[in-house]
């Protein structure tokens, strides 16, 4: 079925026509309403009806926005109350969605602390895992990584993806289980991590550097090597995050 503008449309249960991706635009705005306080923590969401004014769309797609936001941990529905917006501390802050929905004020979260303390945590461990353990498949896939965030350059973005490629391939090369599997977990979360503070950074020579000095010491088997690379390399991302949240200072009445 055609939509006024010509496209594709797609029949609610109401009989309107919903032009295709306006079910995540509106999830979206919902959710960025939440995350700049327009809706309160501990409050409920306007009515049903009073979202579809605010947002000009039928129930049906109001309804299934909030069983998206739901399922994310941001609203919880009450039957015959309303639907309450949730603390941020059950929000799946580490969903892409929830990260996009969060947006800037990612740095109001202290998330990229978070982040920072897990790898503190973890890291280190997995690099001398690795050195003890990775193939040399495993060691050409960090290098690889490492080769690409070299070549990136200017390019903020290659740099950041290659970059959590090359912590990715150390997690899988540690041959931990529990260590593989996390990279997936926080993927959205380190990759933004990453960025913040590959953007912060004046220059990227210090963190290719240790990078490099990392995969030399994983070819040299050297456990010691491998875990004083990651400390060093985890105290370079303290600083350009600090750096990072100095540069985005929390938005007036935050």
């Amino acid at each position: 079925m055609q939509g006024q503008d010509g496209r594709a449309g797609v029949v609610d249960g109401e009989g309107g026509v919903r032009r295709p991706r306006v079910q995540k635009n509106v999830t979206r705005a919902i959710a960025s309403d939440i995350c700049a306080d327009v809706f309160p923590i501990g409050g409920f969401l306007p009515t049903e009806n009073e979202l579809c004014l605010r947002y000009g769309v039928s129930r049906t797609v109001i309804r299934e926005s909030l069983k998206i936001l739901e399922s994310k941990g941001l609203v919880r529905g009450r039957s015959r109350v309303g639907t309450l917006v949730c603390p941020k501390e059950e929000w799946n802050i580490l969903d892409q969605q929830v990260l996009e929905w969060i947006g800037p004020r990612i740095f109001e979260f202290d998330l990229l602390t978070c982040v920072l303390d897990a790898r503190r945590a973890i890291e280190p461990f997995a690099a001398e895992f690795a050195a003890e353990r990775a193939t040399v498949q495993d060691v050409a896939e960090i290098e690889r990584a490492w080769e690409r965030m070299r070549d990136a350059e200017s390019d903020l973005d290659a740099f950041s993806q290659a970059d959590f490629a090359f912590h990715a391939a150390l997690l899988k090369a540690s041959h931990n289980q529990v260590f593989m599997q996390l990279a997936s977990i926080i993927q959205a979360a380190l990759e933004f991590s990453l960025h913040a503070s590959a953007e912060a950074a004046d220059a990227r020579d210090e963190a290719l550097e240790i990078h490099k000095r990392l995969v030399d010491a994983l070819r040299m088997r050297d456990k010691a090597a491998a875990r004083e690379c990651s400390h060093r390399m985890l105290d370079l991302a303290a600083r350009d995050l600090a750096i990072a949240v100095k540069n985005h200072p929390a938005p007036a009445g935050a």
